[in-house]
């Protein structure tokens, strides 16, 4: 703990040398996922702080604050004097006072090796207006901790959960907080009624009337020495108060019933405020325990929770409106222009699993497992079908499934940004950017793509000399690949595509390639069956992306 706190006050050290505010241009924020992206209230702008990127060996952490402009699509770094320490798994709500505020709370910082944490229990502003950060020390708020959340609710900020972990244990909760944006005051709820078990990661969002709603989360328990259970809630609840949001008013808690299709099970969602008060939900990973390891399932799906209504309903997309007429073919319930009533109607016929490849520069295959909760027809239907379109669903954008990404909705967009996926050991930092307009639901719209040479992953074999030599994200794709071409024989680059070349004929004449390639990065407990399947859509994605 003292060394991180010494860590702590290395960097702040270095922050305090910073005297003036410097705007510059540049280019999109490097990969991270766990920051916190949040609309300003009265500009077109989207404010990116913090968050976290690990590259397989090292844990980097991040303060700085980048500011995204949504008419002209480009990005700003803005270095403020004295802002708050590195972070990641913090929260931050935007209120419209003064010109605009931006309130941090809370959050961790990890040591290099990611094995040690330092929990935030601090609670930071930042002037919009005048570009300036301000530390408010109250006392009587929340523990330190991460994975919380945290809302703008009338004049107050309401704080639930999280999660503080040490080397020897860790600990879950539910209590919530409220921080008076009057008085600058904390107090600690005791609302009525069964809350809540302790959770982090949960959606919380508001009501017109003030309420709060809590829906899932996760936390795990120790069932016996050095063997922890974890647990996907799918509850939900509502935290309400009587009063007009004053500090002596009482709340209490009761357990919601929603109907409509509800998420799957999942954790590490992302959320937000949509258009008419519903709240969303994005993306996620489900953790399956296969034999002795952990695969995850990664989602790229749109939950919408109607307020109103109780009722949840699963986000689908209508296509552009050329598409709409070729997708009607064949089609006798389903109207295309329909509303939320008919779009709550349609219960899913079943999870469809897709299973997607991306291969990043280096050669490194990602599988990504994705379950779409649509209607099963739409996603079952023959090739011929979809020839029949011309190809017309299959070249739809839309953000690779993902957890731990940062959201943002303004003027009715969904913009989300970064995150992450994991493929056997490894992790795939994103630092992509999309959106979507929530009230046509029709496409997403790629705003920064992902860069496949901002991906680099070292292996914990590695030796320290290369750790030692790795600065931020880049310096390691040179030596996976010297590293990749001894395992393969001499081989120094993919098997190029030649021109006219069948695909059989290209498969054929690279598959051993490509076994090799998937087995490397596999793992030689790979069953041989799974390596070939993964291998073959290496070389088909591979292929496909060539020509």
């Amino acid at each position: 703990q003292e060394d991180l706190e010494a860590l702590i006050a290395e960097f702040q050290s270095l922050d305090a040398k910073k005297t003036q505010v410097i705007e510059s241009s540049c280019p999109p924020p490097s990969p991270r996922l766990n920051g916190s992206l949040s609309a300003h209230p009265e500009k077109d702008e989207l404010i990116l702080f913090g968050g976290e990127y690990f590259n397989g060996q090292k844990t980097y952490l991040y303060n700085e604050l980048y500011v995204y402009n949504i008419r002209k699509n480009s990005w700003s770094k803005v270095e403020i004097p004295n802002p708050p320490p590195r972070r990641c798994a913090h929260q931050a709500a935007v209120v419209p006072t003064a010109g605009g505020q931006l309130w941090v709370f809370g959050g961790e910082f990890a040591s290099p090796n990611g094995e040690q944490f330092y929990h935030y229990k601090d609670l930071w502003v930042l002037h919009l207006a005048t570009k300036t950060w301000e530390q408010i020390k109250a006392s009587g708020g929340p523990s330190g901790r991460s994975g919380h959340r945290m809302v703008a609710c009338k004049r107050q900020l309401i704080i639930f959960g999280g999660f503080h972990e040490s080397a020897r244990d860790y600990i879950y909760y539910n209590d919530v907080y409220a921080f008076n944006l009057d008085s600058f005051t904390w107090s600690k709820l005791v609302p009525s009624g069964i809350g809540p078990a302790p959770r982090s990661g949960c959606q919380m969002a508001t009501t017109p009337e003030g309420s709060i709603i809590i829906y899932g989360g996760y936390s795990k328990q120790r069932i016996k020495k050095d063997v922890d259970k974890g647990t996907l809630h799918t509850d939900m609840f509502l935290l309400k108060t009587e009063g007009a949001g004053k500090e002596e008013d009482k709340w209490a808690w009761s357990r919601l019933n929603p109907s409509g299709v509800k998420p799957t099970p999942r954790s590490g969602f992302s959320v937000a405020i949509g258009p008419n008060n519903r709240s969303l939900l994005f993306g996620g990973v489900h953790d399956e325990e296969e034999e002795e390891s952990i695969e995850g399932d990664f989602f790229n799906d749109i939950y919408f929770y109607d307020v109103g209504k109780n009722r949840w309903f699963p986000g689908q997309l209508k296509g552009p409106k050329s598409e709409k007429r070729k997708r009607r073919r064949g089609r006798q319930a389903e109207a295309e222009g329909a509303e939320d009533e008919d779009m709550e109607k349609q219960h899913p016929q079943g999870p469809v699993e897709i299973v997607k490849e991306v291969v990043a520069e280096d050669g490194t295959v990602m599988t990504i497992k994705q379950v779409i909760s649509g209607p099963a027809e739409e996603k079952e239907r023959s090739e011929s079908e979809e020839e029949e379109e011309d190809g017309a669903l299959s070249q739809q954008v839309e953000p690779c499934p993902r957890s731990n990404a940062m959201l943002a909705v303004k003027h009715g967009i969904l913009y989300v940004y970064g995150g992450m996926f994991e493929v056997g050991d490894r992790q795939f930092t994103l630092s992509d950017l999309y959106s979507i307009d929530l009230h046509k639901m029709e496409e997403w719209k790629v705003l920064v793509e992902m860069d496949p040479k901002a991906q680099e992953w070292l292996e914990e074999s590695e030796s320290d000399e290369e750790e030692d030599d790795t600065e931020g994200a880049e310096g390691g794709e040179e030596e996976s690949s010297e590293e990749e071409s001894e395992d393969e024989g001499g081989e120094e680059q993919h098997p190029s595509v030649q021109p006219d070349e069948k695909h059989e004929d290209y498969q054929s004449r690279t598959e051993q390639y490509w076994i090799k390639l998937a087995r490397s990065n596999m793992g030689p407990d790979a069953k041989e069956k799974k390596v070939v399947k993964v291998a073959h859509a290496m070389a088909k994605t591979f292929y496909e992306d060539s020509v």
